[in-house]
């Protein structure tokens, strides 16, 4: 029976949880953390860490998607950001860093981004910049918004993309339009040879229709990340994740019967802030994370202290800020694997996750989505 609730005369909403009101139960097992496995795979490729990072310019350059990939993640580069609008990117995010240290509002730093990114995109700056991780060796992923999907993707595909990320705000299997045809996303995918990750969404019914469209993987949430994304303040528009990720693990499971076996990965993005948030969305029946705001305390972070979200370079409705992000002062390698200095949870997010399968007896990452829940009274 869903929790309904009755909120007026005549109306009844759904309760929803959130990570923060959720606990994992342990088993009357535990294993040592030596023989657990964090690995997952989405088609042809294995990952050893449950990590997607999110495509914001904020965390994801060339260079440290080389860096998330040799360390065992997946490290999603932003074909939409300033990578492929500016041949000096590092340039052009030191202007916001250097606006921020100089006392900049938050509005001013969104209007900078708005700025940076009305430049046109160029598709040899994005095949320059694709070519570079290409070439470390490490699988090569690149998101571009519902809008120019079909714009870029042919270009991206050329310059050796292997996993594309269709990422928007809220990303529907059915787009009505006024003017010019809406993108198709089943017979998109179906023309396509690599996988497709698509989202976000944050009930059953959608993420069911996205699995029909052929995605390889549905992303779940909105990148929401405290004092960061704002998509409930300006749309008014959320769904707790915890709740959202288990529905979606409920359209995986039927959508696996309807189809006789055929599985889609779940990738929670959003209300991920520190290890035990990780561990939750696992828990709660998602394959992976992305991850944003907690790489940007990495030292290697582009964004030099500072985090936003893609949203926040709309041009007519931002839905993000630009926020500063705690200094670590961290490499990437010790923020993912360790050892961690302090009990916060925002240090050696993996090595966490690996303690918590190892705590609750669990020897894989589907094994753990079974563990056992409780709610916060």
């Amino acid at each position: 029976m869903r929790d309904l609730v009755e909120i007026g005369m005549g109306r009844t909403a759904r309760r929803s949880y959130d990570l923060d009101d959720i606990d994992i139960v342990p088993s009357r097992r535990t294993r040592s953390s030596k023989v657990v496995s964090t690995g997952w795979q989405i088609d042809a490729y294995r990952f050893e860490l449950p990590l997607v990072t999110h495509p914001t310019d904020a965390v994801v350059s060339p260079e440290t998607a080389v860096s998330i990939g040799n360390l065992g993640g997946l490290g999603v580069l932003n074909a939409e950001g300033l990578w492929a609008r500016h041949a000096d990117a590092d340039a052009a995010l030191g202007r916001i860093a250097d606006a921020a240290k100089s006392g900049a509002e938050w509005s001013e730093l969104v209007g900078l981004l708005q700025e940076l990114h009305s430049a046109p995109i160029r598709t040899d700056l994005l095949a320059e910049a694709i070519r570079g991780v290409r070439e470390a060796g490490v699988t090569v992923a690149a998101r571009v918004s519902p809008q120019h999907a079909a714009e870029l993707t042919p270009d991206l595909l050329a310059a050796g993309v292997e996993i594309l990320v269709v990422q928007g705000t809220i990303v529907s299997a059915e787009h009505v339009a006024r003017d010019g045809d809406p993108l198709n996303l089943k017979q998109f995918i179906s023309d396509l040879d690599v996988p497709v990750i698509a989202g976000g969404v944050s009930d059953y019914r959608t993420a069911m229709h996205l699995m029909r469209t052929g995605a390889a993987g549905v992303i779940v949430g909105h990148g929401h990340s405290t004092g960061v994304t704002s998509t409930d303040r300006v749309l008014g528009i959320g769904v707790p994740m915890a709740t959202a990720i288990i529905d979606a693990a409920a359209a995986r499971r039927d959508y696996l019967d309807e189809t006789g076996g055929r599985y889609v990965h779940v990738l929670a993005d959003g209300g991920v802030n520190c290890s035990g948030d990780i561990a939750k969305a696992i828990a709660c029946g998602a394959d992976a994370v992305m991850l944003g705001a907690p790489l940007a305390a990495s030292s290697e972070a582009p964004g030099r202290g500072l985090y936003w979200t893609a949203a926040a370079a709309h041009p007519s409705l931002p839905r993000s800020r630009v926020a500063q992000v705690p200094n670590q002062d961290v490499d990437l390698k010790t923020l993912l694997h360790g050892p961690a200095s302090d009990a916060e949870g925002v240090v050696n997010l993996f090595g966490a996750l690996r303690r918590a399968l190892a705590k609750t007896g669990y020897s894989d990452l589907k094994e753990f989505q079974k563990v056992g829940l409780t709610v916060r009274a």
